[in-house]
């Protein structure tokens, strides 16, 4: 019976987690600049606001890239 080869391009994988990281980092900042604009008046409490979206953002990302980087795939063979 043939086997199913799979190739590792860890490359791809590290330009799938850049691409990730750098989307919700800047989609998640958004949001908190978006937000500070509309709830608060201080630019501290806005750039606050800011940088608790911009920690949400690489915290979520870190989190799904870490689990996919780590997990053990297994490959089961049909004989």
């Amino acid at each position: 019976m043939a086997e199913s080869k799979e190739i590792y391009d860890v490359n791809a994988k590290w330009d799938a987690y850049l691409d990730v990281g750098v989307r919700r980092f800047v989609y998640s900042s958004a949001t908190g600049l978006l937000a500070g604009f509309l709830l608060f008046r201080s630019p501290v409490t806005r750039w606050a606001s800011v940088a608790f979206g911009a920690g949400v953002g690489i915290g979520s990302a870190y989190s799904e890239c870490s689990q996919k980087f780590d997990a053990v795939e297994t490959h089961v063979s049909k004989d």
